[in-house]
C-alpha cells in the first residue's frame, strides 16, 4: 500500500493544528505529561513514513520514548470516549455540516493469534475466511469530507472467556456480537449521550441483522438508510380495503417489477469529475421478516429503494429507509455517502495508520483508534482535503494559553462542480 507523504510545510501546519486540537479534545486527560505524549503520538501518525507502529513513531534508538508511548497507549487508563465525543462535537460546529452518520466496516488481517479480537472468521467484505480483527468506524460525513469519530472492535466468542478477557484487559461489559450489532449499539450511545444533532445512519446490514437493526433505530427515533441484499424477503401490499395480501417476495423481484416507474438521477461520483446516471424506483413495504420471527412493525412506514446502473439490466443495489419525506434522488445521495467515506478512509485514515496498531490490549487498540481519528481530522482540516492546497492560506494560530482568542479550525470550502447543488440542502 502506498503511503502519502505530505510536504514539509503541510506537516508543519498540521503540527501547529495538533497543538490546538490537544487543548480542545484532551482536556479529560488529567495530567500534562499524558497530553504531551498524545501530541508526540499524533505528530508521529502524521509525519512518520511507513507503518505507524510505536517503535517507528519513537524513532531509532529512542528506547525511553518508545517505553513512554507504550505506557501511554497500551496501559494508561485514560478514557477515550470523552475525546471522541469532543472531536464529534467540534466537527459538528466547524467542519462542513455533516449529512449522515456513516458506518464503515474495517478488516485488519493478522498473522498471529495474540492481537485482541483476532480470529479466523468469514468476512463479507473480503468474500472469504481470514485471520483478522473486525471493526467498525462511525463517521460524520458530508459530500465534501468524512471524519471517523467512534470505533467498535468486534470480539469473537473465545475472547469473552475469562482467560482472554484478563489477558487483553477486555471489560466485563464487552460482549460477543456481530460487527453490525456493535455498530448499532455505538450509534445508540452516540444518539443518547453525545449531544449531537440527530442525523440519518447509513450502513450496510445483512439479512439476519436487519430486523434487530430496524427495531433498535426505531426505538430511539433514529432515521436510517440501510443497504440490503437483493435476496432479502420483504412484505408489501394488503394495506388498502381492496388490496389483497400482504405478499412476500425478494427485494430484487419487487423492485424489478416496478422498472416502468424508474426515474433518472444524474450525479457526480465522490472523488471524480465525470457524471454518472442511475435509475431509481421504490416501493412501500410493511416489514422485513427475520429467520426466526417477523420484525415488529416500526412506527414509521418503510421504503425499499432500488437502483440500476447505466449498463445493468437488473437492479443491483437496494436500500431500506424510514425517511419518507424526501425525494428518491436525495435518499440515493445519502446512501452514496458510503463512497465518500471509503475514499477518505483510503486517502487519509489509512495513511495515518488506523490499521497499524500492533499491541495486544483492548485499551491500547481503542487509544490508537482515537488518536488516529484525531490525526485524520488534523490532516483534512490542515490541508483542506486529499492534496495540499496550492493557494497560500494563513496557518492556524497557535494556542497562546487560557483566555487567548483562538479561531476555530475549519474545512475550507470546496468549489462546487458545475451543475451540482450544495448537498446540505438534501436533508434537514
Amino acid at each position: 500500500m502506498v503511503r502519502a507523504v505530505l510536504p514539509e510545510d503541510s506537516t508543519r501546519e498540521i503540527s501547529e493544528l495538533i497543538d490546538d486540537l490537544i487543548s480542545l479534545f484532551f482536556e479529560s486527560l488529567p495530567r500534562r505529561d499524558q497530553r504531551n505524549w498524545a501530541r508526540v503520538y499524533l505528530n508521529g501518525l502524521v509525519r512518520t513514513t511507513g507503518k505507524k507502529t510505536i517503535r517507528n513513531i519513537a524513532g531509532t534508538g529512542a528506547s525511553s520514548v518508545e517505553q513512554s508511548l507504550q505506557q501511554f497507549i497500551s496501559k494508561s487508563p485514560w478514557d477515550w470516549t470523552p475525546v471522541r465525543r469532543s472531536l464529534a462535537q467540534h466537527l459538528e460546529r466547524t467542519a462542513q455540516r455533516p449529512l449522515a452518520w456513516v458506518v464503515q466496516p474495517m478488516v485488519i488481517e493478522k498473522a498471529g493469534d495474540r492481537s485482541v479480537g483476532v480470529g479466523r472468521q468469514f468476512v463479507p467484505q473480503l468474500g472469504r475466511t481470514a485471520n483478522c480483527q473486525q471493526a467498525s468506524g462511525i463517521w460524520l460525513a458530508s459530500s465534501e469530507a468524512g471524519f471517523p469519530v467512534e470505533w467498535t472492535l468486534t470480539l469473537p466468542a473465545p475472547w469473552t472467556s475469562e482467560l482472554l478477557r484478563r489477558r487483553a484487559g477486555i471489560p466485563d461489559t464487552a460482549r460477543s456480537l456481530t460487527p453490525a450489532q456493535d455498530a448499532v449499539h455505538a450509534v445508540q450511545r452516540m444518539a443518547a449521550t453525545w449531544q449531537l444533532q440527530r442525523r440519518p445512519v447509513v450502513m450496510e446490514v445483512s439479512n439476519t441483522d436487519l430486523p434487530q437493526t430496524i427495531d433498535a433505530f426505531a426505538l430511539q427515533d433514529i432515521p436510517f438508510v440501510l443497504k440490503v441484499d437483493g435476496s432479502l424477503p420483504v412484505s408489501f401490499g394488503g394495506t388498502g380495503r381492496h388490496k389483497p395480501g400482504p405478499y412476500t417476495a425478494p427485494a430484487r423481484e419487487l423492485i424489478d417489477s416496478l422498472r416502468s416507474q424508474r426515474r433518472v438521477v444524474e450525479w457526480t461520483r465522490h472523488g471524480r469529475t465525470e457524471g454518472a446516471v442511475t435509475l431509481l424506483t421504490s416501493a412501500a413495504i410493511l416489514a422485513t421478516p427475520g429467520e426466526e420471527r417477523p420484525a415488529p412493525a416500526p412506527p414509521a412506514p418503510l421504503l425499499l429503494m432500488g437502483a440500476w446502473t447505466e449498463t445493468s439490466l437488473l437492479p443491483s443495489e437496494f436500500w431500506i429507509t424510514n425517511i419518507g419525506d424526501r425525494p428518491l434522488a436525495q435518499l440515493f445521495l445519502l446512501a452514496k455517502l458510503t463512497d465518500r467515506v471509503a475514499l477518505d478512509f483510503a486517502e487519509t485514515c489509512e495513511p495515518v495508520g488506523i490499521r497499524d496498531f500492533e499491541g495486544r490490549s483492548f485499551r491500547g487498540w481503542h487509544h490508537h483508534a482515537t488518536l488516529a481519528s484525531v490525526a485524520h481530522a488534523a490532516r483534512l482540516l490542515g490541508t483542506g482535503g486529499r492534496t495540499p492546497d496550492p493557494v497560500p492560506r494563513s496557518a492556524p494560530a497557535r494556542y497562546q494559553g487560557p483566555g487567548a482568542p483562538r479561531p476555530p479550525a475549519v474545512l475550507p470550502p470546496r468549489p462546487l462542480i458545475p451543475g451540482q447543488s450544495a448537498r446540505r440542502a438534501y436533508i434537514r
